[in-house]
């Protein structure tokens, strides 16, 4: 009516309406303001109205229709596609800003005001022009409209007419439903708010229908992509249509059946329940709360409607019947309980719903039984959530709870349960924290899981039908295969496959998924893991493999996947295992491709047609090829060893034809052996694989005990024929024959040989007698001539490899000398003692390093490129030869030096050249070849220390760089290490002081010091400085202990005091990894790894017990070993010390924890061995004074044992003990607690007292002080103390005699029988009285004796397990028996097992105990944070109570009003307070509080399903009297004279309840329209409540009473 009414104002100024358009339009490339197009669209609109008056004035109706089509073609869309491309140039992902928003929604007003009158074809092209942006919709064309901009353009054209066309509606549906899956969250949400609810709304009832299934039928296809977005997508659209797809009762008509038509039924979709299913494991949270609540609009449709559902179709996710309503009902409440509940990732939140899972669990089971209720598929949803989950501790609840699912046991149910266990269950497994021992588990036990998983498969598999076991085990490798896996959850699974019962489930592709499990996933594995890995896979294969379908080529090129050093190795049982069950097998595999027959074969006779088929050589084949590759050799050598152990363990009631037996198998090999020396055209691959072939023979034979192995005897024995014919070879060739560059391996292949026949045959007489006399020197002095031959002007590669050959095979037989191999006087030794003349030339200072690190020259046939003509070797690889070539030399002069051969150069000057030249080798060799220099200058150093300090610093630094270098190589690392701490830690530079040698004590200092900390991060680093320490300091040999060493000791003493206290904090990752290592090793001989593996010492306990037992061996009577002990026990108590000032307080098992535990510990077991004047003048007094620091459980007790050794040790001083109880009241506190346990202990002292009587008197004064403390624990010490002390009756009866009678004690006795009377009488006072059982329980007063248990097991095991320390900290009796040796003085175990057999525990009352299984009725937290649909911000239209309301969601009449409240937290908190209990509406001073973060931290999205208001405080009066007039009841929530208490006050229905500000309350202009003033009654001294929580309470009281009044109505 106004717009009518200013309309006439206007025309009646200015009459010519096409003037007053023509004002009001606007250049169409310009952009108006927002008011100019909302007044034009006004104009335009009332104009259409045709009001009398106006009419006339208008010349025709056709002339109007005219310029609104000029407005919309010439204003309309130019400003829609200037507003587009202003959408696209802003940031993307930004939000559209108000200014353009606002624009964007006059511009529409006007669009529908223009196109109200419009023909069809302007609605068609206009429809052609939006539509395009969801086809295109990143088209870079500008003329096109964006996506936001042509969804609000389609939602005017979809409500123009009354009922839509139906073309246009399906066109519009077709083009945005092709857009969905790529668009952005909120662009689909504003497609379905604006386009399909609009087209829906407009649409007849039959129109309706036909585009509700449309979109039905094309969301359900989108599943079958599988893509995770797409499905979130499809969720969704359906979430957004779930009105208009699940029709509540009240809408059913009598013709139902037209209306299901009319409407699609999801009830009987398998594909929605299927889509439904893929929400519930989404990855994303808001699409799976998405999915559930489409399922439980589902099941609240299924109640209405209350007739069966798809109870025919077996293979139908979803049922209902109702005969079974109530069942299914609760199901699935159950179900959403759970579901929503996982939502959340706090523990203590999921874990009391878990056991709803196993009502699911049987409900799920009567279908597997065939009652058809629930399909399984729906309790794998919840699985597969929990193993998605982010807390780690719900995702093990849930692998838990699947492996005890006793169901499985039922076929069906196993069956409906195998796609899920091979896949998402297998996947989950690979998480390595799930491996983690529980709390009450030991060091060393099977992980639960790891019992659990064992159990599982058998049941699993044994459940399954017999057609689906293979596949389901070949799915499981395959994963195991293609995905990384670390080395703790590929063990578990290992093992617990092993336990399968045997079955034939593998066949070839079977073993291959084996094979790719070996080769790809444990490459980086710890050893020993990878090992037992290895050992349990190839159990599993044994047990599991269809020897029918599969070759013995197949089964031999498996195995040759089992490294001998790690797992399959002859001294095994696996070995024993594998042999067995190849014996068992015999005759049953499938014939091998190569076979000439189709009938299965003997073993023994595949094996010997594969040795003849790997003998055979092309005789054409080149003679200067490289090296064949040894894994074949090492493969058929394995083979050929199985073959002859299985054929032994056939004959073994034949034991003489075991050499008949060998030699009827190898046959062909001894045969080409033999002819090596004779016959010179054998082919040169031939003799390679010959002797490689000979080398792995004689590896793999020696890896059982020699007179147990009769087949390693007659091996030997027939190989020991072919000997003199090999060597003989191998002298040929090594004596200059060799000469192209593929050569250089091949001398490595003969000298391994010669190095192993030596090994082999040395023991057999005149073999080695014939060695050194000839072979020897022979081969010694043609190596000497070659090295020692003119160089060549343009080197060869003949002459260079010949020297590279000749250097190596010097070197081999160097170290053959140094095994002390060689008689000292035989020849061989004196040829070796010719070497001297190639290295040590009697040459000038200035050129005698020209003998050392002597180079290859690089071969001229080389071209310009660095390649040889052939092609066949790398410049990078010739570079490695010339490395070996230095190696070599130094491994001559690492023998040379050790054996001492004299030179021509014995000075000094010749040894700093040498050393000089040794420090140069370090930085010219890799890493890995260093090894032989490091050992000579460890021999060199004692020399070089007295001559040259800077060379000596030099040789240090160099080294330690190189080893760091090493630390990714464990192959090269230790020995490297070893190494190092030989040459940097040698005797000869430890006892060096810094007087003497002040660069070389500084450089070892500040490299111990980097050493230390590089321990901290690698195991084992410790362990080897510490132990090469002890033995130079204190060597085992007693005539070899000097007071030199001693006193290096002391000079370095940071070493034993690290050495004390080490041990590292490991990730909790590297702690499982050695955890697991201890629970392999103590698998034993179950597990052939541990007998293969040679168990590193790289325990990091070791390092302190290597100093103990170092200090062990100390003699008290040596003055300088007692001023070593006691200059260390100052170091650790400074420690001790450092540790208190610096962290006053410090968490459990924290690093600073667990080093005071060790200081003490170090501590306790020197006591004993150190004058009692050292005690007294430097232990007491710091002993009392760590007393009163605030100390750990664990130290507590070590210093309070500490301290009454003392004592007893020192009885005259116990006037420190009364010291400790006159100290400062504010400095004792709780510390007290440290004396008062020393005190329960007086009967160990007293006995050792001058004064007995005066001292226990003394004790029971001291006493009583603190019985009165107002301190709970210091009164329940003192009484504890009080009544020990007190039951001492022999020392009560000497205090009697002393002063005349009983009378004496005076009202002593009586104040100390009131108190322990107190003490007894604790029943009726809380947890006092548990608290007085449980510390007189305590071991610490009860078992505990502070003489008698004094051993290593009680300081390092008994003590620290009782105080709950870490089990990391624990240190075994085993290693103190098995690791190391201690003196005999040394107590280890104690002599009582009582204290021993005790279990930890705590007197402090601690509320510890498990969560019990709790029944179905009990009580959950049901925690749910609402989620958001992305409907509502694209529905301004639609109040939060409707989208509440979709939700069923009820409300009361509350209205609660903030506006005098200002702060964002609270109104945050009020928000969600009054959204929970169901508010009619919040009203705030300003909505832009909803936009705080403080306010959403709070509210948690309360906002959106509760109505908020805006009311300024200065508009308050006018709106508190609004709601007056409309029937509210006004209450204020303040203190005054006349108000009403809460607990008596009974709210109208009708309440407006009023907040006051949270420092100013409600003010005095606004009590006066309260219609009441309610408080809340208060007991404290504090009078004021926090204004959400007051508001809390009132709330909550008035939802109670209304809610109590609705329930009685009804």
């Amino acid at each position: 009516m106004m717009s009518s009414l200013l309309l006439n104002a206007l025309l009646s100024r200015c009459p010519d309406i096409d003037q007053v358009i023509d004002t009001l339009c606007w250049p169409g490339a310009s952009r108006p303001e927002r008011e100019r197009v909302e007044s034009l669209a006004t104009l335009l609109g009332e104009l259409q109205k045709s009001p009398s008056g106006i009419s006339e004035q208008c010349k025709t109706r056709e002339r109007l229709v005219y310029r609104a089509q000029s407005v919309l073609w010439d204003q309309c869309v130019p400003l829609l596609k200037l507003l587009s491309r202003d959408n696209v140039s802003s940031q993307e992902g930004s939000a559209q800003n108000p200014e353009s928003r606002d624009m964007l929604s006059a511009v529409c007003g006007l669009l529908r005001v223009c196109i109200s009158q419009s023909p069809t074809e302007t609605l068609d092209k206009i429809a052609d022009m939006a539509l395009v942006a969801f086809t295109v919709p990143e088209s870079e064309d500008k003329e096109q409209l964006d996506v936001d901009t042509a969804t609000e353009v389609m939602a005017v054209l979809l409500c123009q007419t009354p009922h839509c066309s139906s073309s246009l509606a399906g066109k519009s549906l077709s083009c945005s439903l092709c857009s969905v899956k790529e668009l952005s969250e909120a662009q689909v949400s504003k497609i379905i708010v604006r386009m399909w609810f609009t087209a829906l709304k407009w649409s007849s009832e039959e129109d309706k229908a036909g585009l509700l299934q449309r979109v039905w039928e094309n969301l359900l296809r989108w599943r079958e992509s599988e893509d995770a977005t797409v499905t979130a997508r499809a969720l969704l659209c359906l979430t957004a249509l779930s009105d208009h797809l699940f029709f509540p009762l009240e809408r059913k008509t009598a013709t139902k059946d037209q209306q299901c038509r009319l409407k699609p039924d999801p009830r009987e979709s398998q594909a929605f329940f299927r889509l439904v299913q893929s929400g519930l494991k989404h990855r994303d949270n808001v699409s799976r709360k998405r999915a559930l609540y489409l399922l439980k609009r589902c099941v609240s449709l299924c109640e209405d409607m209350d007739e069966d559902v798809c109870v025919d179709q077996a293979e139908s996710l979803f049922r209902w019947m109702p005969g079974k309503r109530s069942v299914l009902r609760e199901f699935w409440e159950d179900y959403a309980l759970v579901l929503e509940t996982l939502e959340e990732n706090q523990i203590h939140v999921v874990r009391p719903v878990l056991n709803r899972i196993n009502t699911l669990v049987q409900t799920t089971a009567q279908d597997a039984e065939g009652s058809g209720l629930v399909h399984p598929s729906w309790l794998l949803c919840v699985y597969q959530r929990m193993f998605h989950s982010e807390n780690k501790s719900v995702m093990k609840e849930g692998v838990n709870h699947l492996l005890e699912l006793e169901l499985l046991q039922n076929p069906n149910f196993a069956l409906a349960f195998s796609q899920f266990v091979v896949g998402p269950f297998i996947d989950v497994l690979t998480e390595s924290s799930l491996y983690h021992r529980s709390p009450e588990q030991a060091i060393g036990e099977c992980p639960e899981i790891g019992r659990k998983l064992p159990k599982f498969m058998v049941t699993f598999f044994s459940s399954l039908p017999e057609i689906d076991k293979g596949s389901a085990l070949l799915q499981i490798l395959r994963r195991m295969g293609t995905q990384h896996w670390c080395a703790v959850p590929l063990l578990f699974l290992s093992q617990a496959l092993s336990h399968l019962s045997p079955c034939p489930l593998l066949r070839a592709d079977g073993l291959n998924a084996l094979r790719e499990v070996l080769r790809c996933t444990m490459i980086t594995h710890q050893i020993l893991l990878r090992g037992a890995t290895q050992c349990f896979l190839l159990q599993t294969a044994l047990c599991l493999t269809d020897v029918s379908a599969v070759s013995l080529d197949e089964v031999f090129g498996f195995l040759a996947l089992f490294r001998a050093d790690e797992s399959l190795c002859r001294s095994s049982a696996l070995w024993r295992e594998l042999c067995s069950w190849l014996q068992a097998n015999e005759g049953n595999f499938r014939p091998s491709e190569g076979s000439s027959s189709t009938a299965p074969e003997r073993i023994s006779v595949h094996i010997s047609r594969c040795l003849k088929a790997f003998l055979t050589v092309a005789v054409s084949s080149d003679q200067i090829d490289s090296v064949p590759d040894p894994g074949e050799a090492e493969s058929l050598a394995r083979a050929l060893l199985l073959s002859l152990d299985l054929e032994q363990s056939r004959r073994e009631k034949k034991p003489d034809n075991d050499g008949q037996l060998v030699e009827q198998l190898l046959s062909p090999l001894s045969d080409v052996l033999r002819r090596l020396s004779t016959s010179v055209y054998l082919p040169l691959h031939k003799t390679d694989k010959s002797l490689q072939l000979m080398l792995q023979l004689l590896n793999k034979r020696s890896e059982v005990e020699k007179n147990e192995d009769k087949v390693a005897v007659a091996l030997e024995h027939l190989l020991f024929g072919v000997v003199e014919a090999v060597q003989e070879f191998i002298l040929r060739k090594l004596s200059g024959n060799l000469q192209e560059l593929c050569d250089v391996d091949r001398a490595g292949l003969y000298l391994a040989i010669l190095r192993m026949l030596v090994r082999t045959y040395s023991h057999v007489p005149g073999y080695l007698s014939n060695l050194q006399k000839n072979y020897v020197s022979k081969l010694t002095v043609n190596c000497l001539g070659i090295l020692n031959g003119p160089s060549e002007q343009n080197p060869s590669v003949a002459g260079q490899v010949q020297k590279a050959v000749s250097m190596a095979t010097l070197a081999l037989l160097c170290e053959l000398a140094q095994e002390h191999v060689f008689d000292p006087q035989s020849d061989a030794m004196r040829s070796l003692c010719s070497l001297p003349s190639f290295f040590y030339m009697s040459l000038s200072s200035t050129t005698a390093s020209e003998g050392f690190n002597q180079r290859l020259l690089k071969p001229s046939t080389m071209d310009v490129s660095g390649r040889f003509p052939d092609n066949s070797l790398q410049l990078k690889d010739w570079g490695r030869v010339a490395a070996f070539f230095i190696r070599d030399q130094w491994t001559c002069l690492h023998f040379l030096q050790q054996c001492a051969v004299p030179h021509s150069q014995p000075d000094d000057t010749s040894a700093r050249v040498a050393f000089q030249a040794a420090v140069e080798a370090i930085a010219l060799l890799p890493s890995d070849l260093v090894l032989p220099v490091l050992d000579f200058m460890t021999l060199t150093l004692p020399q070089m220390v007295l001559c040259d300090e800077v060379l000596c610093v030099e040789a240090v630094c160099v080294s330690w760089k190189l080893v760091q270098a090493l630390n990714t190589n464990p192959h090269d690392f230790w020995s490297a290490l070893q190494a190092f701490v030989r040459l940097a830690f040698h005797r000869s530079a430890l006892e060096r002081t810094e007087s003497q040698s002040p660069k070389l004590t500084a450089c070892i200092r500040r490299i111990t010091h980097e050493l230390m900390e590089f321990s901290q991060v690698k195991s084992g680093v410790m362990n080897v400085l510490i132990q090469h320490c002890c033995h130079t300091w204190l060597p085992l040999a007693p005539n070899k202990h000097t007071d030199a060493a001693i006193q290096s000791a002391i000079n370095h003493l940071d070493i034993l005091t690290e050495a004390c206290v080490y041990g590292p904090v490991f990730r909790r990752d590297q702690r499982l990894i050695q955890e697991v290592q201890t629970y392999v090793e103590q698998l034993g001989e179950e597990c052939a790894a541990n007998t293969v593996i040679s168990s590193e010492n790289r325990d990091d306990q070791f390092p302190r017990l290597c100093v103990l037992a170092f200090l062990s061996h100390l003699n008290p009577s040596n003055s300088l070993h007692q001023k070593l002990m006691e200059e260390l026990v100052q170091r650790l108590l400074k420690k001790d010390e450092e540790i208190s000032k610096s962290k006053v307080r410090y968490y459990s098992n924290s690093m600073h924890h667990r080093v005071k535990n060790r200081v003490w510990q170090t501590l306790l077991l020197l006591l004993p061995r150190l004058r009692p004047e050292f005690v007294v003048q430097c232990v007491l007094v710091p002993v009392c004074e760590a007393g009163f620091c605030s100390n750990q459980a664990s130290v507590k007790y070590l210093i309070e044992w500490a301290l009454i050794l003392i004592l007893h040790q020192n009885p005259s001083h116990i006037q420190h003990l009364w010291n400790c109880f006159s100290m400062d009241q504010e400095k004792t506190k709780t510390s007290i607690c440290t004396f008062l346990s020393v005190l329960v202990h007086l009967d160990v002292l007293l006995p050792k007292l001058e004064d007995k009587a005066t001292q226990w008197q003394k004790a029971l004064e001291v006493i009583l002080l603190w019985c009165f403390s107002h301190n709970f624990s210091v009164r329940l010490y003192a009484l504890l103390s009080l009544k020990r002390v007190w039951e001492m009756k022999w020392a009560k009866d000497l205090t009697e005699n002393a002063q005349d009678g009983p009378a004496s004690l005076g009202g002593l006795a009586t104040v100390v029988q009131a108190c322990l009377r107190q003490a007894e009488s604790m029943q009726n006072t809380g947890n006092a009285v548990k608290n007085w059982i449980k510390i007189q329980e305590h071991f610490f007063f009860s078992a505990f004796h502070p003489l008698n248990d004094h051993s290593a097991e009680t300081i390092f095991h008994t003590f620290p397990s009782l105080s709950e320390l870490a089990d990391d900290e624990c240190v075994p009796v085993w290693k103190f028996e098995k690791m190391v040796e201690f003196h005999p003085s040394l107590t280890l175990r104690n002599a009582s097992s009582e204290l021993r057999e005790l279990q930890a525990g705590e007197w402090v009352q601690q509320d510890r105990g498990e969560l019990e299984l709790e029944e179905r009725g009990a009580d959950v937290q049901k925690k749910i944070a609402p989620w958001r649909l992305s409907v509502q911000e694209q529905e301004p239209q639609l109040m939060a109570q409707q989208r509440a309301a979709r939700l069923g969601k009820l409300t009361n009449a509350l209205l609660v009003v903030a506006s005098l409240i200002d702060k964002p937290t609270n109104l945050g908190g009020l928000c969600r307070t009054c959204e929970i209990f169901g508010a009619s509406a919040l009203v705030l001073d300003s909505l832009r509080h909803v936009s705080d973060k403080q306010f959403q931290a709070l509210s948690v999205s309360s906002e959106l399903w509760l109505p908020l208001m805006e009311v300024k405080p200065t508009e308050l009066t006018d709106f508190l009297q609004l709601k007056k007039s409309e029937g509210y009841c006004i209450v204020g929530v303040e203190q005054t004279a006349n108000s009403q208490s809460l607990k008596d006050y009974k709210f109208p229905e009708k309440t407006l309840l009023l907040l006051g500000n949270e420092r100013e309350g409600i003010t005095a202009n606004l009590l006066q329209l309260l219609d009441v003033c309610v408080e809340i009654p208060q007991q404290g001294v504090i009078r004021s409540l926090n204004v959400h929580v007051s508001a809390a309470l009132l709330v909550w009281e008035y939802t109670k009473q209304h809610l109590r009044s609705g329930q009685n109505g009804s």
